[in-house]
């Protein structure tokens, strides 16, 4: 999508008008005759022009609207982000503009030019699992908006992120993995390019190194749309089963990979844990009364989201330039359910 929209500026150079007048025939003014407007306002449509929201709002004050950008508001963390991040904003007296990336970087790019034409005053976001390139993102800071990142971050960029403690959840579910007697742990992770990928593979690979046990890069599959493609995952989990030695347990590094690998594992009639012990991030509700209970890392996910918006909200209402931003890390918590638990022998 193309963010540099042509100005009024642009209009009034290229029919020799002045902006003035430009921007009254736009506003239809009673000043200016109906053949110019005409002329102006086709040349506007033809040309997609739109006013520029930024601008309007400066005019105005804030809009007092915040946008908001996920990969997918049915994924159990996610929701719970938002409901944190709805409690700050409307403590504030702001309304929020949720939308939906579903791990598309051309979704992701789409949905953001639209918050910017609904005017908003600032940006929450979590990029796409496509993302690489974040020149949308940088362009639009550059303007002036407001951007504060939360779980998937760019380095790309400098602003306030909240995240949690990624490589400490995988590091401290790798070690309970160990010591429960598991020795060959799979891990089943998301897009080699996001930030959370790389440090949820980082405490994994660190708990099997301090326990002597060596890295086999065949356990490691990637889901680059994180368990939303669920052709991908079967993949990923049908490579795993193929292999020799098979794996006895699989860590899974995302809300809807830990989830939807329990229910392929139960589909291949493979015992949960006596066959293949399961742990994973995931914020669901449900952890407690799954077959087996799920053995999970939880995020705060409605404290990152509160603490986002907190932070994103300090930087609109500020009234010198901020300069100096905050990486936040939320620390994880490892709840041991029936998953990962080999029964002891009489």
């Amino acid at each position: 999508m193309n963010f540099e929209a042509i100005t009024i500026r642009d209009i009034a150079k290229e029919l020799h008008l002045s902006v003035s007048t430009v921007s009254k025939a736009l506003r239809d003014s009673y000043e200016i005759s109906e053949k110019t407007k005409k002329l102006v306002l086709e040349y506007a449509q033809k040309n997609n022009y739109r006013p520029n929201p930024m601008a309007q709002s400066l005019k105005r004050g804030h809009s007092k609207s915040i946008g908001i950008v996920v990969s997918s508001i049915d994924n159990q963390f996610f929701s719970q982000v938002i409901n944190g991040m709805e409690s700050e904003a409307y403590s504030q007296g702001y309304n929020v503009i949720i939308t939906q990336s579903h791990e598309s970087y051309n979704l992701e790019v789409q949905n953001v030019g639209h918050l910017i034409h609904r005017a908003i005053d600032g940006l929450l976001i979590s990029i796409a699992t496509e993302t690489h390139d974040v020149e949308h993102l940088k362009k639009l800071q550059a303007q002036g908006l407001p951007i504060v990142f939360f779980d998937r971050v760019s380095n790309q960029i400098d602003t306030h992120k909240v995240i949690v403690d990624n490589s400490g959840g995988s590091y401290q579910a790798t070690t309970h993995l160990l010591d429960s007697g598991f020795k060959n742990i799979a891990h089943i992770t998301s897009s080699v390019t996001s930030s959370v990928t790389h440090q949820r593979l980082d405490g994994y690979t660190k708990a099997l190194i301090e326990r002597g046990v060596g890295i086999n890069e065949q356990y490691i599959k990637y889901c680059l749309h994180g368990g939303l493609d669920l052709n991908e995952l079967q993949q990923a989990v049908d490579e795993l089963l193929a292999l020799d030695p098979r794996p006895d347990a699989i860590l899974t590094a995302s809300d809807r990979i830990t989830t939807s690998t329990m229910t392929l594992l139960h589909k291949k009639n493979i015992r949960i844990p006596e066959d293949i012990a399961l742990v994973g991030f995931t914020n669901t509700v449900l952890a407690d009364v799954l077959n087996p209970s799920l053995t999970s890392i939880h995020q705060p996910a409605f404290e990152i989201g509160r603490k986002a918006t907190e932070m994103l909200l300090s930087i609109i209402n500020s009234k010198r330039p901020v300069t100096e931003f905050e990486n936040v890390i939320l620390p994880t918590e490892l709840f041991i359910r029936s998953s990962s638990v080999k029964e002891a022998k009489a």
